[in-house]
């Protein structure tokens, strides 16, 4: 069920009609959400919901248990038992057979042939983002740091919470649970803020990520060698754009849906390509993966407590398995060693002196430049269906052929637009914001329903998956 599709704006109606009827009752308001959520999890494939059931299941009777066990052996072995299960499962969907076949590789190169057995499971949608949500909560109970729920339906509703249930943003039990049992809060402000960030959202998706998807990137990197230096210059810079279109879109419309029915989900994206370090850009990107491996990983591996080297080592390992978490191929894993070492280096290496004499905005902006075309670099391994297709990209660009056939003025003018949308001053936006909130609310929902129809005429392409569905 797409964010941008008639079932969900059905399923989001009825959702919220429903939570504002039963806002007094927790528990059938709860149990409506439960089933709303199943439904929309159920409609990419009704045979994983007894998955994400007994995943749930489990980790509330772990989170019960941790509450009366006191002794730390007994502790741990729960905790265990979580992270076990949770990601015995996640391995078995998504990484057995690319483990497999690693395995198989490897014996071969060194000369014994051994026969590959797949499981050949179709991954469930959204198992990453749950499997780190549920894992969140007990975690954080075991370190003491959140008491266990009491409310079955309403740890079931936590993990399985539709609106950012397949592609986040990962949200953590110490926020949402707390608003499940209080009940939902809905005010005229945030109401209309909810209806500015779906349509904002939906204008992403369709206008921006869809359409450079299209007419530029899917073009490219199919068959680099059609196109010119230029050409793939410009394919790469439109992949860079499109993903981080289309996955703030879809945290927007999250974002906006849980608003609508009284809840608050934190921000995910923060204009990342702005950053001028990659430090900075992983405060800005994915923010609910970011800090959720710094919390539940780079901490515990040492963080920056035992010195540089240490810190390197923790920022490498924290980076390759966020590598992994993307999707079970050599090509993810690559391109989280490449913010792994790029990390890693500015621990590592002092900072020229030099810099130091470089006027702030200069050195800011030159900041911004680097930062941008390292993550640019990365992405083409993100995106490359191998290292092959990604060979190919460099060497079209080392090429330097200065050929524009292939990218049409639409196509430079979406990328101009998504562009200099990363330098909207925040103060416009909100400007823009207040400004749509001080309209009456047939007339919000009008220019909403307005919004929609004309992204849908103006893209002129058929409306994609969100990219993050399939990890």
């Amino acid at each position: 069920m797409l964010f941008d599709s008639v079932e969900y704006a059905v399923l989001l109606v009825a959702a919220f009609a429903g939570v504002w009827l039963l806002a007094r009752f927790r528990l059938a308001r709860t149990l409506l959400l439960l089933s709303a959520s199943y439904i929309f999890y159920g409609f990419w494939n009704w045979k994983y919901l007894g998955l994400i059931f007994l995943s749930s299941s489990h980790d509330y009777l772990v989170g019960r248990a941790l509450g009366r066990v006191r002794a730390p052996a007994g502790r741990k072995a729960l905790l265990g038992a979580s992270v076990v299960v949770n990601l015995g499962i996640l391995c078995a969907f998504k990484y057995f057979d690319f483990f497999v076949d690693s395995a198989a590789d490897l014996l071969a190169g060194l000369g014994f042939a051994v026969s590959r057995f797949h499981l050949g499971l179709v991954l469930p949608v959204g198992i990453s983002f749950y499997t780190f949500q549920t894992l969140s909560y007990t975690i954080d109970v075991f370190r003491g740091r959140l008491e266990p729920t009491r409310s079955y339906p309403g740890y079931l509703l936590f993990v399985s919470f539709f609106p950012q249930l397949v592609a986040g943003p990962i949200v953590r039990a110490s926020h949402l649970l707390p608003q499940l049992d209080r009940g939902p809060v809905l005010t005229a402000e945030r109401g209309s803020r909810a209806l500015f960030l779906i349509g904002v959202g939906l204008a992403k998706k369709v206008v921006i990520a869809d359409f450079l998807g299209a007419h530029l990137a899917d073009k490219v990197f199919s068959d680099p060698s059609m196109y010119s230096s230029v050409e793939c210059l410009a394919g790469v810079y439109a992949y860079a754009f499109q993903i981080y279109a289309d996955f703030s879109a879809y945290s927007d419309i999250a974002i906006g849906s849980a608003a609508l029915l009284g809840f608050d989900i934190p921000l995910n994206f923060d204009a990342p390509y702005r950053s001028a370090s990659l430090r900075e850009f992983w405060r800005r990107w994915h923010i609910s993966l970011s800090t959720w491996l710094r919390d539940y990983l780079y901490i515990p591996l040492g963080g920056s407590r035992h010195g540089r080297g240490r810190t390197a080592v923790s920022l490498l390992a924290t980076m390759l398995l966020g590598g992994l978490w993307h999707g079970a191929a050599l090509t993810f894993v690559f391109w989280g060693a490449i913010h792994g070492l790029a990390l890693a280096t500015t621990r590592l290496v002092p900072r020229p002196r030099f810099i130091d004499g470089v006027p702030p905005a200069l050195r800011r902006a030159l900041g911004v430049l680097v930062t941008f075309h390292v993550v640019c670099a990365a992405w083409v391994f993100f995106r490359a269906p191998d290292f092959r297709v990604a060979g190919r990209i460099f060497e079209s660009i080392a090429a330097l052929d200065l050929g524009v056939e292939n990218l049409s003025w639409s196509v430079l003018a979406v990328l101009a637009v998504a562009f200099a949308t990363h330098w909207i001053p925040a103060a416009w936006i909100e400007r823009a914001r207040r400004g749509f909130h001080a309209l009456p609310a047939p007339l919000q929902a009008a220019t909403l329903l307005a919004v929609i129809l004309a992204v849908h005429r103006l893209a002129r392409v058929e409306v994609q998956p969100f990219i993050y569905f399939q990890f």
